[in-house]
């Protein structure tokens, strides 16, 4: 069975996108079958994915609220090498929409009820906030992974979202446990960056991934490509650190399995 990990964090300009999109590339490229879920009324995961988020002729709203078959639904990143389930401006009326449907938190759970199987790894890119899209990933997934910038307002922020995930987990999802803790943008030069670092590490011990996510500008320039950066720039730093994180993630899962 495929494992679904939202990609979550209620601070927006942390990394999440990239993450989701480079940490689905390296893993496809080890071979592995992969989804990407857009779920951010941005598109920012579509675009990256080298899918234009103006042409679709379907995105999630449409997997979520008017209950279109996935088959109709996914599309494929050339670019990417993985599955993508789209979004644009739509998904925006899918939270609205859903406010009027019933079991309106367990839709995407439902839709890929029949399809996780066909894939190793189902990878959400949730919109920064917490709404019934975010409530709807939480609810479909085996875990959250949460990127995070160490600065101080992110462990206040850290604290808020633990303590989301953890009433999502008593109300929609018992199941839901976090996956992990990665520190993206990292400046090792940064002395609070490395306080933050040291106090993840002491408080959440082997839930914060070794692998580190530098400050790079070959991630920040890959999106306007329409690629992950391994496919835009094979040899940067921040290629090289998502396909490290990719290889800790399948080792985790070795030892767990």
């Amino acid at each position: 069975m495929g494992k679904i990990i939202s990609i979550a964090n209620q601070k927006g300009g942390v990394g999440k996108t990239t993450t989701c999109v480079n940490l689905a590339a390296s893993m496809a490229a080890t071979k592995r079958s992969i989804l990407v879920i857009d779920l951010d009324p941005q598109g920012n995961a579509t675009m990256a994915s080298g899918v234009d988020k103006y042409q679709v002729e379907t995105t999630a709203y449409d997997l979520l609220v008017e209950e279109t078959p996935f088959a109709e639904v996914v599309t494929h990143s050339k670019t990417g090498g993985y599955d993508l389930i789209a979004a644009n401006g739509d998904v925006t009326a899918a939270e609205i929409k859903l406010m009027e449907v019933f079991a309106r938190e367990v839709r995407l759970k439902n839709a890929l009820a029949n399809v996780r199987d066909q894939y190793d790894f189902i990878f959400i890119d949730c919109p920064p906030s917490l709404n019934l899209l975010t409530i709807n990933a939480m609810a479909a997934s085996d875990s959250v992974l949460v990127p995070m910038q160490c600065e101080y307002f992110a462990l206040e922020g850290l604290t808020a979202l633990m303590d989301t995930i953890s009433k999502l987990a008593a109300v929609v999802n018992e199941n839901l446990k976090i996956e992990g803790l990665l520190r993206t943008m990292f400046d090792p030069r940064n002395r609070l960056s490395n306080e933050v670092s040291d106090q993840l590490k002491q408080h959440f011990g082997t839930k914060v991934y070794r692998t580190v996510i530098p400050r790079n500008v070959r991630l920040a320039e890959a999106p306007s490509h329409g690629k992950p950066a391994m496919y835009y720039d094979k040899h940067s730093a921040g290629a090289k650190a998502y396909l490290a994180l990719a290889g800790e993630i399948l080792r985790r899962e070795e030892v767990t399995v």
